[in-house]
């Protein structure tokens, strides 16, 4: 196993690595800057849109541009004018929230969930937002939405409410996008100050999550154990994502300032976008909005 720095751009919030296998590219954001990046596999051709908000995630769509979930709702952005334009604000009566994390699933639906900014109260929630652009809510009294992923099949969907403590799994209706039979997955280990973050699905079905703050990254079996870990050399990492031309290289992002004075600071690779070569694993193509 090898760790890299791929790219060094020191993201005040780095989030949501998204592997593309029609332009074989890789995207990401920075959250608190409102900043949409893109680069080749190595980390070349580095380019970077402007968004007039935080943003939480972002999707690509099939035929061109992209949704991203911003600090006051859903919106478009052209790539190739820059233009962002609104769709849907989900909570216009709810200031203290944000869209955060978010992923399109097998049938090229994008789900993404809100946060409260401050961390500490209920008021987010879980929507998901269907080809034809309609917005419908699938979960509630959520702190702070990471982690949406789907198991290989698309039957299990996997969430994680980061203060929590625990990974969620839910069963998955595939051909409504509907969530029901909410259990616990895995229960994470907070006893270093960490907490659950960004996670994708590998091609084995075992589940990759990022502990922000705690500089780790764990591989869930299945069944909900421990299968692997893996230490960051900085300890904010928020988000992981397989790709590359062979899906086999797993892409870590980190922030380079914590959010709240409460959290922990970082060396000089703080804000990097790491790289982590042979790890015997792939990951799987990720979908695009079919809207």
């Amino acid at each position: 196993m090898r760790i890299e720095v791929l790219v060094d751009v020191k993201t005040t919030l780095g989030e949501g690595p998204l592997w593309d296998v029609e332009e074989q590219r890789l995207y990401w954001i920075d959250s608190f800057d409102g900043r949409v990046f893109r680069a080749t596999a190595d980390g070349r051709e580095v380019r970077a849109w402007d968004v007039p908000q935080k943003i939480g995630s972002m999707c690509l769509r099939r035929d061109g541009g992209a949704i991203v979930s911003l600090q006051r709702g859903f919106h478009t952005l052209d790539f190739k004018t820059g233009v962002v334009a609104p769709l849907y604000d989900p909570e216009p009566g709810l200031p203290q929230n944000r869209l955060n994390d978010g992923k399109v699933d097998r049938q090229g639906r994008f789900v993404a969930g809100s946060m409260d900014t401050m961390e500490e109260g209920p008021s987010g929630a879980l929507y998901r937002v269907d080809p034809d652009l309609s917005v419908h809510t699938l979960d509630r009294n959520i702190i702070c939405s990471n982690g949406p992923c789907w198991s290989p099949d698309g039957a299990t969907f996997y969430f994680a409410d980061t203060w929590s403590g625990e990974i969620w799994a839910y069963d998955y209706d595939v051909g409504t996008g509907a969530v029901s039979n909410r259990r616990t997955f895995a229960r994470v280990d907070r006893s270093r100050g960490g907490a659950a973050d960004g996670a994708t699905v590998d091609a084995e079905g075992f589940l990759w999550n990022a502990l922000v703050y705690d500089g780790r990254l764990v591989r869930y079996a299945p069944d909900g154990t421990v299968d692997r870990i893996i230490a960051m050399p900085v300890k904010k990492v928020t988000s992981v994502m397989f790709g590359g031309p062979d899906l086999d290289v797993l892409y870590v992002t980190s922030m380079a300032k914590p959010p709240l004075p409460r959290f922990p600071d970082d060396g000089p690779l703080r804000g990097s976008l790491f790289a982590i070569h042979d790890l015997g694993v792939r990951g799987l193509p990720e979908m695009r909005f079919a809207g």
